[in-house]
């Protein structure tokens, strides 16, 4: 029966009173579910964002409490989005911003069972250190050829036992362990937002920094190309309108026979080979 407990664990208070006060302090609040991220990737990005970013681990059931207790602006609704341990991120960057940050921040990790290969896993010739017995036969299952020296288990020559993308069975992660590879890339990204009462889905929040920027550049570029063709100067354009209107000048003096300095020799040679073309047509003439 909890309905009248009065008293809680000092840890669970202060993880309360946390989720109280930052909020206040931070105009984005965002959430990562633990179940889906290790301890081990958390570490770095504490030192990378520190001064940027605070990280909070908290249980569902305190977060609840905190954030239904709390009057700021879309954290009620932020309630709803929270299952077993999640880790609350609070900043003053835009969530796309910190996604993305997250994203780049990614770590090499060891493999667990149905983890997906990030890279082709290439196990290199030499001593494991590992003593005969039962690894010989996981080293054989695994593809990896072993030979005995020196009471110890080597790798008798160089072997990629999975590509980038594939599968990474219990024993292969096993061995992998054993022999430090860590062949799985890691990062984070954000579950939910809230940014200044406004709430951001997992979807929402992703960014592809690459087609984004592509994309900036294609429109930029269609932007000023219509900009030259309909003749609205600004400071991206107007030496590509003044040459465009330069070149259709000098065609229309050459067209009409107009001559200036620039034109003259153009007009001239163009003159010169109409006359010798009559003179041709002159020659070849037979009256009827």
């Amino acid at each position: 029966m909890h309905e009248n407990r009065t008293t809680y664990p000092k840890r669970k208070m202060e993880m309360y009173q946390q989720l109280l006060e930052l909020p206040k302090k931070y105009k984005t609040i965002s959430i990562i579910q633990m179940n889906k991220v290790r301890s081990t990737q958390i570490l770095p990005l504490r030192k990378t964002l520190k001064g940027e970013v605070e990280f909070v681990c908290v249980k569902d059931r305190v977060a609840k409490k905190a954030l239904e207790s709390s009057d700021i602006p879309g954290m009620k609704e932020f309630s709803t989005e929270l299952k077993g341990q999640v880790m609350f991120i609070f900043t003053n960057m835009s969530p796309f911003k910190l996604n993305v940050l997250l994203g780049k921040n990614k770590v090499m990790m060891g493999a667990r069972s149905g983890d997906i290969a990030s890279m082709d896993i290439v196990v290199a010739e030499k001593n494991t250190g590992i003593a005969p017995g039962p690894m010989l036969t996981e080293f054989k299952e695994a593809g990896i050829p072993t030979k005995i020296d020196q009471g110890t288990i080597w790798i008798a020559k160089e072997t990629t036992p999975a590509k980038k993308g594939d599968a990474i069975n219990e024993k292969l992660a096993a061995i992998l362990g054993k022999l430090d590879i860590k062949p799985v890339e890691a990062g984070i990204s954000l579950y939910s937002a809230v940014e200044e009462g406004l709430k951001y889905t997992e979807d929402e929040m992703v960014v592809d920094v690459e087609k984004t920027r592509d994309l900036f550049a294609q429109f930029h570029q269609e932007a000023v190309s219509l900009s030259i063709e309909a003749g609205y100067i600004t400071a991206d354009n107007v030496t590509q309108i003044l040459t465009k209107a330069a070149q259709s000048a000098r065609s229309v003096s050459i067209e009409s026979g107009f001559m200036t300095d620039e034109t003259k020799e153009q007009i001239l040679q163009k003159a010169d080979a109409q006359a010798k073309g009559l003179a041709g047509q002159a020659k070849d003439y037979t009256p009827a």
